[in-house]
């Protein structure tokens, strides 16, 4: 084999359902080499794409897979779990109140004070310096509406929200796979 034998730390490999699309745009599904090698061997999933690069043990040499679809199907769930990130998410990274991106805190659009509660519907992105100075107010007293009424996504808003934000790092096998307009690494 005339491939790369290299260091496999940073190959890992894009992971598709068994239709070919990815399990999650963000996070990205990834695992690690030594995960897509030990489900290739436990005949979990067919390797779709490899790296150049190899690895090798007293007995074998192995490209290391940089695509992976499971054989077995995995019905997505329709609503993604309440999670700080996914709220996130849901606002594309930025303050309802400014639009600003850093320092992003859990505002709740009805107090916990006034009775409201941590749900979809009533909590929003806030960078620190909108938290604070909308405090245990309502909206309507701290002069402070969120630009997007809150909501309930489901996986298909978040994934493709999460489109909107690729990661640092994309392998040219996968381009078929993903939807972002970015160059990717060769």
């Amino acid at each position: 084999m005339d491939a790369q034998a290299v260091p496999p730390d940073n190959c890992p490999a894009l992971v598709l359902n068994a239709d070919f699309r990815p399990l999650s745009y963000y996070p990205l599904s990834l695992w690690s080499w030594q995960d897509a090698i030990k489900a290739v061997f436990l005949d979990r999933v067919n390797i779709v794409s490899n790296y150049d690069k190899v690895v090798h043990s007293p007995t074998l040499e192995m490209k290391l897979p940089s695509v992976v679809s499971l054989k077995d199907y995995i019905k997505p769930a329709r609503w993604p779990a309440f999670t700080r990130f996914n709220v996130f998410l849901r606002d594309k990274f930025s303050c309802q109140y400014c639009g600003a991106t850093d320092e992003l805190t859990f505002d709740h659009v009805v107090p916990r004070s006034k009775g409201g509660q941590t749900t979809w519907d009533n909590v929003v992105a806030a960078c620190s310096p909108c938290n604070l100075a909308k405090g245990g107010k309502m909206p309507r007293e701290a002069r402070m509406w969120p630009a997007q009424k809150p909501f309930r996504p489901t996986v298909y808003e978040l994934h493709s929200n999460g489109r909107l934000f690729p990661p640092n790092y994309l392998h040219q096998s996968w381009q078929d796979y993903l939807y972002w307009d970015t160059e990717l690494e060769p």
